[in-house]
């Protein structure tokens, strides 16, 4: 059980931009993005001001955004790593489980994943990290390595929005048609 005041803000600047993000885009009418709330199990209230002062994360949240993109139905989730090597430890199987299930119904589920210390944001399709995954559920790494990512999927910056992933996720589909 993890206590809000221990973990709960790792990865909120990340969240943030995003926010920002999907806001915009549905501004310019690209996409409807919502941020699906962690559920919590409150452990006490302060009576006067109705405030939940002491909290525990529920395990089975999914994923962090959920939407649809120009009709097409998208989930994703957002990490950080500071070093270049990503365990996989921060990926939860009822989350894999998920995204799974959501692309057999014709959705698109992807990472975000920000590399504070190389300052870069990196777009993982979910057939990737289901390399990734395969690997170590047989006995092979419980992590990647930066490396070992396609850099075709490193985002670049833009004027318009904090986090472009929409053009990365047309590359997605884009190879997606391929396959």
């Amino acid at each position: 059980m993890s206590t809000w005041n221990s973990r709960g803000l790792r990865g909120s600047t990340l969240e943030e931009l995003i926010n920002r993000t999907n806001e915009r885009y549905l501004e310019d009418g690209l996409a409807l993005i919502q941020k699906i709330p962690t559920p919590i199990t409150p452990i006490n209230i302060d009576k006067e001001t109705r405030h939940i002062t002491l909290a525990y994360f529920d395990q089975k949240s999914t994923v962090d955004y959920i939407g649809a993109v120009q009709g097409i139905p998208v989930c994703f989730d957002a990490k950080e790593s500071a070093v270049d090597t990503f365990s996989l430890q921060n990926i939860h199987p009822h989350q894999v489980a998920f995204m799974e299930d959501f692309e057999k119904q014709d959705g698109i589920a992807f990472f975000l994943i920000y590399y504070t210390g190389r300052e870069q944001m990196y777009y993982l399709p979910f057939r990737h990290l289901k390399v990734f995954w395969d690997r170590a559920q047989t006995g092979g790494r419980k992590s990647f390595r930066f490396e070992e990512l396609d850099q075709s999927y490193i985002m670049g910056n833009s004027k318009e929005v904090l986090v472009p992933y929409l053009e990365m996720l047309q590359k997605d589909l884009g190879e997606r048609g391929k396959e």
